[in-house]
C-alpha cells in the first residue's frame, strides 16, 4: 500500500490545489471587474492592486477551505470508484479504514498548512486588505473617532468626544469610576493629548470630583499627567482587529483585555477559538468525502461534485451562523464555535456506519 498511499497523497494535493487556485482566480477577477472604476478614479497604483489581490488571495483560499477539501476527495475518490480501484483494494483484504489513511494523511497536511496561514500568515494579509480599503476604497473618510466610550479598568470607564489620530488630541475627556452601582470619582478635561515623550496622557483645564460619604471634594487644574491603560492606537483598530493579530499577539491582546474588564474581549476569545477548529474541518470533511463518493455509480462522478458542493456550502453557512450566535452572546462560546465540526464528525460517523461501500 505505500506506494498506493503516495499515489494518492499527491493526486489528493494535486487536485486540492488546482481547485484552490481555480476558484481563487475566478472570485479574484470578479472582485477585479467589480472594483476596476473605482480604482480608476482613484489612482490606485497597479503595485498597490497585485499586493491587495496576493492579500484577498490568501483570504479566499481560508475561506473556501471547505469546498476546495470536499471537491479535491469527491474528485479523487469519485474516479478511483469509477475505474474499479477501490474495489480492487478492498477485495485484496485492505479494510477501509486502511485505505483511508493516505486521504487522512493528506488533509492532516493541509489542516497544519491552514493552521500557519490562520495563525501567521492571514493576519497580515488581512490588515493589508484593511488597509488598502481605507486607503483607496474609502477616501475621502475623516481620520478621527467621535463619541468613544472604552473601558479602561475593572471600574474605569472613559468617554471622549472626539479623537483625532493624527494629532493623537482628544476633546471632552471623561474618566469614571464606579463600583456596585456608585460613582466613586469623576476625573474630566476640555482635552487630552498623549505625550510620546513621557509616554502619558496630559489633561488640560481638569477637573476632579471625588465622591465621600461626608460629602465630596472638588479639584480643579490647568494640566495633569496620568497614566491609563490605552493608548492612541487603542482609539484607531479596525471593526476586524481582532483578525489582524497573529495568534501570539491575539492571546496578548486578550490578556490586555482581560486586565481592563474589557466587554470587546469575547471577539478574541472567538478568534482564537476559530483558529484552533479551523484546521480540523479538512479531515472531518475529508472522512466524509471518501464514504460519500467510495462508490461506483453509473451516472459518474457529477452527483457526487454536486453533493460535494451542496455540504461544503452548508458547513460554511452553519459555520457563520455558529460565530455569530457565539459573538452575540452564547453561555459557551466554545462549544457554539466548534458546533460545525461536532455535527459533521457525527454526520461521518453515521455515514460510515450505515452507507454501503
Amino acid at each position: 500500500m505505500k506506494l498506493l498511499d503516495k499515489l494518492i497523497i499527491k493526486d489528493f494535493l494535486k487536485t486540492y490545489f488546482f481547485v484552490v487556485v481555480m476558484l481563487v482566480l475566478i472570485v479574484l477577477v470578479l472582485d477585479f471587474t467589480e472594483k476596476n472604476d473605482t480604482y480608476i478614479r482613484n489612482d490606485v497604483p497597479s503595485r498597490e492592486i497585485l499586493k491587495y489581490m496576493g492579500n484577498y488571495g490568501l483570504y479566499l483560499n481560508n475561506l473556501l477551505t471547505p469546498i476546495t477539501v470536499f471537491i479535491s476527495v469527491i474528485f479523487i475518490t469519485s474516479k478511483m470508484a469509477g475505474r474499479t480501484e477501490i474495489i480492487a483494494i478492498l477485495s485484496s483484504g485492505v479494510s477501509f479504514m486502511r485505505m483511508l489513511r493516505p486521504f487522512l494523511f493528506a488533509a492532516s497536511m493541509i489542516g497544519a498548512i491552514s493552521f500557519l496561514l490562520n495563525g501567521w500568515v492571514l493576519p497580515v494579509a488581512t490588515a493589508g486588505v484593511s488597509r488598502f480599503q481605507m486607503t483607496y476604497l474609502d477616501k475621502g473618510n475623516a481620520s478621527s473617532e467621535s463619541n468613544i466610550h472604552i473601558k479602561v479598568g475593572q471600574d474605569s470607564y472613559a468617554y471622549l468626544s472626539r479623537f483625532f489620530k493624527t494629532s493623537n488630541q482628544g476633546y471632552s475627556f471623561t474618566l469614571e469610576t464606579i463600583r456596585d452601582g456608585e460613582l466613586l470619582n469623576k476625573l474630566s478635561s476640555d482635552r487630552i493629548e498623549w505625550d510620546t515623550a513621557k509616554n502619558v496622557w496630559t489633561l488640560r483645564n481638569w477637573r476632579l470630583r471625588e465622591l465621600r460619604e461626608d460629602g465630596e471634594d472638588y479639584t480643579v487644574g490647568e494640566n495633569l499627567d496620568t497614566t491609563l491603560s490605552i493608548r492612541p492606537e487603542d482609539f484607531d483598530l479596525p471593526k476586524n482587529h481582532h483578525e489582524t493579530l497573529k495568534l501570539p499577539q491575539l492571546s496578548r491582546q486578550i490578556r490586555i483585555l482581560e486586565e481592563r474588564g474589557a466587554d470587546n474581549v469575547s471577539f478574541y476569545k472567538i478568534e482564537r477559538y476559530v483558529r484552533f477548529m479551523s484546521p480540523f474541518a479538512a479531515i472531518i470533511l475529508t472522512f466524509i468525502g471518501v464514504i460519500m463518493s467510495a462508490r461506483k455509480t453509473r451516472g459518474g462522478s457529477g452527483f457526487q461534485i454536486a453533493m460535494g458542493f451542496l455540504l461544503a456550502f452548508v458547513y460554511i453557512i452553519l459555520f457563520i451562523l455558529s460565530r455569530t450566535f457565539a459573538e452575540n452572546g452564547a453561555e459557551y462560546p466554545i462549544l457554539a464555535v466548534w458546533l460545525p465540526n461536532i455535527i459533521f464528525a457525527l454526520t461521518g460517523l453515521f455515514l460510515y456506519k450505515t452507507v454501503p461501500r
